[in-house]
């Protein structure tokens, strides 16, 4: 097949592009403009040749990825580079609440018209399947567990954004027939995260570099926590079950677990390191945050055979591991 992949030198770009190098016989092409991960980073799980849109206009090839460099709100290139792919995969994304909260024009340029340009790319290049990546944002301040039925209230204008991308996913699918499929991701962690700025990467590096972890509240808030392997296995299955085009899937482990207890573990897991003397404070509740968060991934484990695998403790310290190495 032909994967477009946007963000794709990202975290989960570069994960996805890994399990389906070690497939084999894909073709990728993958658009990012560095914001978050880098050519190094693709570097590390591939080897690449940088072309222009216009050169992704004469086909896809075998042996390398493709690499472009581009802004997925510039409409111009969207339909060039996405000539001759089977796949979407749209993750390139700003994410985050705080990020949003900070610039919400940003968030939506990035989020609402970056996912419109690649949804109707697809539409005039007869993609095959156009997958995104949502959130468990747009179901807003609900009492858990979150599942596709939920009448959605967003909180922030992340989860407001994520929302805007699910419905012009349901509107290419019932208007125009591209098959769309919508994954809500928990709160990702794993292996290659070095970038990412969510909770669990961002204490293993203060932990490492001595820093003091900040919890924002009490940290009695809840998140779904999922480890990257099996949020890649649902991504993979999204691109070629059949018959679930136009559907939202809960991609998380259907596990809630507050944040004070994941910081346990992680402390826990790193002064097995050798880490001691990890310093932890709590500071203001940050607007746009929902107090609980966890998923109901009954839809997915019936229509695209999948669940999660990896329990927290065991994804944690492979977590643990890769930042150290």
């Amino acid at each position: 097949m032909n994967w477009l992949i946007t963000g794709g030198c990202g975290f989960l770009g570069t994960s996805l592009i890994h399990r389906l190098l070690s497939e084999g016989g894909h073709r990728i092409r993958v658009i990012d403009n560095f914001s978050v991960g880098t050519r190094q980073d693709l570097a590390l799980v591939c080897n690449f040749v940088e072309i222009s849109p216009e050169q992704a206009e004469n086909g896809f090839i075998s042996d390398k990825i493709q690499l472009i460099e581009g802004d997925i709100t510039d409409s111009s290139i969207a339909v060039k580079i996405t000539t001759g792919a089977n796949i979407v995969i749209h993750f390139a994304a700003n994410t985050g609440v705080g990020p949003s909260v900070d610039d919400p024009r940003g968030d939506m340029q990035s989020n609402v018209v970056g996912t419109f340009n690649y949804l109707e790319a697809s539409r005039i290049n007869q993609c095959s399947r156009f997958v995104f990546a949502s959130s468990g944002a747009p179901a807003g301040e609900v009492e858990p567990p979150i599942h596709e039925e939920l009448p959605s209230h967003p909180v922030s204008p992340y989860g407001a954004s994520k929302l805007a991308g699910e419905g012009y996913c349901s509107a290419y699918k019932r208007s125009f027939g591209l098959d769309t499929v919508a994954l809500r991701f928990g709160n990702v962690y794993g292996p290659g995260s070095l970038h990412k700025s969510s909770v669990v990467a961002k204490f293993i590096q203060q932990a490492i570099n001595k820093e003091t972890l900040e919890i924002y509240g009490n940290g009695s808030q809840t998140r779904d926590f999922i480890y990257i392997d099996d949020l890649i296995d649902a991504v993979i299955l999204a691109a070629f079950v059949p018959n679930i085009g136009g559907e939202v899937f809960q991609i998380a482990t259907s596990r809630e677990t507050s944040v004070v207890k994941m910081t346990e573990m992680l402390i826990g897991e790193l002064k097995a390191k050798g880490y001691e003397g990890i310093k932890l404070i709590n500071t203001m509740k940050r607007t746009g945050d929902v107090m609980r968060n966890y998923s109901d991934t009954s839809k997915a484990r019936m229509k695209l055979g999948w669940q999660a695998k990896v329990k927290l403790n065991v994804g944690l310290k492979k977590t643990i591991e890769y930042f150290l190495s």
